[in-house]
């Protein structure tokens, strides 16, 4: 399963894993989000409903590239920069291509789709 992170001139693409949290992301797609800085560390944007935590583990160490979905706020993050072990967040997958992009980009509109395998 691929998504594609859209903004300005810039595309993001990512291998989800399967699991029960990234099939919920993919049946919501495609959305148009609004995405912010997070503590220099990752970007964020919040869902319009909350995804499924079935199965999912406690917590998750998320490196660069992780995509990741934050049970308790109900918003997924894309990280940059790595970061440690953080409680209720649950991996959904991995950047392929242009995570530089997100370095240089603080906040911005884009669009989540799927892509080609």
């Amino acid at each position: 399963m691929n998504i594609a992170i859209k903004f300005a001139d810039k595309t993001v693409i990512a291998k989800l894993d399967d699991n029960p949290t990234s099939r919920d992301l993919m049946a919501q797609l495609p959305l148009k989000l609004s995405f912010e800085d997070y503590h220099a560390t990752e970007k964020i944007a919040y869902l319009p409903r909350k995804l499924s935590v079935t199965n999912a583990p406690d917590g998750f160490d998320p490196s660069v590239g992780t995509i990741a979905y934050y049970a308790p706020w109900g918003n997924i993050a894309v990280f940059y920069r790595d970061f440690g072990y953080s409680k209720s967040l649950i991996n959904l997958g991995t950047v392929v291509a242009g995570v530089d992009a997100l370095r240089e980009a603080s906040a911005f509109e884009a669009t989540i789709e799927r892509a080609s395998e």
